[in-house]
């Protein structure tokens, strides 16, 4: 498989990022989201069996998007600093994951996750990209959401994310992908 990882050009710790730097971010996403759903179905249709697989916004295609991505979850062991670093972050006292998701990984989600949001949007006209910069508390604070959904606003790179680190090798996560966007599109059909 010739897959090019994702390089950003930018930090990606949004708190840190400044405002034109977010900005950046985001014309930035906007443009790749293309060029990185072209990057992911070269990976997929590089999988036997899969060599037909199109990013054609299809509840389908979300399916076998998920069945992929499971397979492809690797972890590398997490170094010392890493988990205190974690640790650091908050005054819970909580177990630290020994384990990471690689860059591959990381890679693929991004991608699976912007292909995620564009089949909500192109199904759902209504559904707009947006940032999120009035409250750095905001999980979601500098980074792509989708807003329509009433109140709630969806961050598909997330979506991607957790569902790698959920998945982890485990198989039987794999129907979550299309699960969570079936969820999301039932917010969608019923915005507010």
């Amino acid at each position: 498989m010739n897959y090019s990882i994702i390089q950003p050009p930018f930090t990606l710790k949004f708190r840190d990022m400044s405002m034109e730097e977010l900005n950046g971010y985001r014309k930035w996403f906007i443009e790749v989201v293309p060029s990185r759903i072209i990057e992911l179905q070269g990976a997929i249709n590089s999988d036997n069996g899969l060599e037909v697989w199109k990013p054609d916004c299809s509840l389908s295609s979300i399916e076998t998007l998920g069945l992929w991505l499971s397979r492809q979850v690797e972890t590398r062991p997490r170094k010392a600093e890493e988990i205190e670093r974690i640790k650091g972050r908050t005054n819970f006292d909580f177990s630290i994951s020994t384990r990471e998701l690689t860059n591959r990984t990381f890679s693929f989600a991004v991608d699976a996750g912007m292909y995620f949001g564009k089949t909500l949007k192109s199904n759902y006209r209504h559904l707009e990209w947006g940032q999120s910069l009035d409250d750095k508390k905001f999980a979601d604070f500098g980074q792509m959401i989708l807003s329509g959904f009433g109140r709630a606003t969806l961050n598909p790179v997330r979506i991607a994310v957790n569902f790698c680190y959920g998945v982890a090798g485990d198989e039987r996560m794999a129907e979550r992908f299309a699960e969570v966007y079936r969820y999301w599109s039932q917010l969608a059909k019923t915005p507010g």
